[in-house]
């Protein structure tokens, strides 16, 4: 415990001198920059005095730098062309809205005609259909009361369709055609067999 004691060998150099020293000369060209003023350093300085001038911190009281703002006025130049600018776009705005009405305008007066045509074309159609159904079937009736031995093959191929581009069947019927086209050509004869 006596080297715990109060015997201290005064002969020594003080270790917080020896380190203010050295840091002295390390930071001898810091003290310009920091606008420091020069106190010599001396064995015998105190502690606080020590402290002010190795401590990089200073108390500075930084606050931020708020420039007001300036609110630049717009040249006269920019403020007129701005004015113009609006009134050409509210003019061009207005000149759309006119020609999206007339187109509209123009659009419902042909889909009309376009309608009415379309209905006169479907009447016309049905009349026509109409009559050719019923020229059919006058057609019709007044051959099947023609009915005369012989021409029964050729009232069959009137009822056919023989152009072959036409068929709708799928099946293969040539060989009927065929058939059919040659017994209208040469109708089948009856025999006519001796009275017994």
């Amino acid at each position: 415990m006596d080297n715990f004691g109060e015997n201290f060998d005064d002969s020594d150099v003080d270790p917080a001198a020896e380190f203010l020293a050295r840091e002295q000369t390390q930071l001898a060209g810091l003290e310009d920059d920091l606008n420091t003023p020069n106190v010599p350093i001396g064995v015998t300085q105190t502690l606080s005095n020590v402290k002010k001038l190795v401590s990089p911190k200073k108390n500075y009281t930084s606050s931020p730098i708020i420039a007001p703002k300036i609110e630049r006025e717009e040249p006269e130049k920019i403020k007129k062309w701005r004015e113009e600018q609006k009134t050409r776009l509210e003019e061009k705005d207005a000149d759309e809205e006119k020609k999206k009405e007339e187109l509209r305008l123009i659009a419902k007066k042909e889909l009309e005609e376009w309608y009415k045509i379309h209905k006169e074309q479907i009447a016309k159609t049905k009349d026509v259909n109409r009559e050719s159904a019923i020229n059919a079937e006058k057609q019709f009736v007044a051959e099947s009361d023609e009915i005369e031995p012989g021409t029964e093959w050729d009232r069959i191929s009137k009822l056919c369709d023989f152009n072959p581009k036409s068929s709708r069947a799928s099946k293969d019927v040539t060989r009927m055609r065929s058939i059919i086209l040659q017994l209208k050509q040469t109708p089948l004869k009856k025999s006519v067999s001796p009275a017994k």
